[in-house]
């Protein structure tokens, strides 16, 4: 009996290795398969990113020059008083701010972003809550020019630049974060 047991046993034994061997085989494989996809996900999404913040700075480079000249043309004639707000606009052929792009850090945020650097996800982060400080500021300089479109008062022109020199600093720290992540 004690050898019909003993045979059993070794036999038993026989053949749970190779399905146990299998099964961790099976599991190592698809950890591997799982890391290959997240880095090619990963790196498509990176792909993405720089594309959307090159564009982004590009756009503030762009920009920045405009509304210097809005600046400049408020500061000429805060103290004429035959000129308007929207004079002046006009002449400075418009208000511009910058398009941010952050739709792939975005999309990687909500799902994965325990696979990204910390530190990027510490820039990424910024640049995101850089771009919503960017859009409330630009907000309120729509508003503050719709109240006071046909102002040719000083202060207001004083404001409006002010409120503009604001959004000018907003965007060079944008500037920065960008240029510090494509490090």
């Amino acid at each position: 009996m004690k050898e019909k047991i003993k045979n059993y046993s070794v036999a038993f034994v026989k053949e749970i290795i190779p399905v146990i061997a299998g099964i961790l085989i099976a599991l190592f494989i698809d950890n591997w398969n799982s890391e290959q996809k997240d880095k090619a996900y990963i790196n498509q999404v990176f792909l993405t990113i720089d594309k959307e913040l090159k564009e982004s700075k590009e756009d503030i480079a762009e920009i920045i020059p405009k509304q210097k000249s809005l600046i400049d043309a408020l500061e000429m004639n805060s103290d004429n008083k035959s000129i308007t707000v929207l004079d002046i606009i006009k002449k400075s052929k418009g208000i511009y701010i910058p398009q941010i792009k952050i739709n792939g850090w975005k999309s990687v945020a909500s799902t994965k972003i325990d696979l990204i650097d910390y530190k990027k996800v510490t820039s990424l982060s910024n640049i995101e809550e850089l771009k919503g400080t960017l859009h409330n500021k630009s907000e309120f300089l729509t508003s503050f020019i719709y109240s006071n479109i046909n102002a040719t008062d000083k202060n207001v022109k004083q404001t409006l630049k002010m409120i503009l020199l604001d959004i000018v600093q907003t965007e060079k720290a944008l500037q920065q974060n960008i240029e510090q992540l494509e490090k």
